[in-house]
């Protein structure tokens, strides 16, 4: 039996993706105002999304607007089969690993570390900063595929499902991902941050 909060998130996640489908609607009636909504509420996601997975901020906004053109462009191609995100984020992490593939030279962007928050709190202290910090390092080096199934499941709340659909793989390979992951995580962050993993 689902408990009062379970019960309001459920029922506010059915009414996000009843509000998502009514904007998608309006989209194909080449309403501009619906696509900005959208377009408001999902940039800082898949943006986040987008910078976890491919470390280049010089590939990120580029790809983030090519991910968003798809669905103001075709978005008859949504078929409603699966919710808005899990589509959006679909197209992102293709067009991803399709950019990924164009760049000649892989650059790591050292400053990821940097941009976590561009308004940190005050009371952030210094322990955190370290915990932040390991945490960071110990993600650039898992693979684009383990950081994206990481980012999608612990910064995003998208199951393993829908991370499946998302990078087009069996939900098997997802498990298998997050397992090495989650072990590559608590073999680097050991005597740090690696129990809550």
């Amino acid at each position: 039996m689902l408990g009062r909060a379970e019960r309001e998130e459920t029922a506010d996640t059915r009414a996000g993706v009843e509000e998502d489908l009514r904007l998608v609607a309006r989209i194909r009636c080449r309403d501009l105002k619906a696509f900005e909504v959208l377009y408001r509420s999902y940039q800082p996601r898949l943006a986040r999304f987008l910078m976890n997975v491919l470390r280049r901020p010089q590939l990120v906004e580029e790809v983030l607007d090519d991910t968003l053109m798809v669905l103001w462009e075709r978005p008859n191609s949504f078929s409603g089969r699966s919710k808005l995100s899990t589509w959006l984020f679909t197209i992102a992490w293709r067009k991803a690993m399709k950019a990924r593939r164009k760049q000649d030279d892989p650059v790591e962007d050292y400053l990821a570390g940097a941009r976590i928050s561009a308004d940190p709190s005050p009371e952030q202290n210094a322990g955190d900063a370290r915990a932040r910090e390991a945490l960071l390092h110990a993600l650039s080096r898992l693979s684009p595929e383990h950081r994206a199934v990481v980012d999608l499941t612990y910064f995003h709340e998208i199951g393993y499902h829908e991370i499946a659909q998302i990078m087009d793989c069996p939900v098997d390979t997802v498990k298998t991902r997050m397992f090495h992951a989650r072990r590559h995580l608590r073999r680097e962050l050991a005597g740090e941050i690696g129990d809550w993993i």
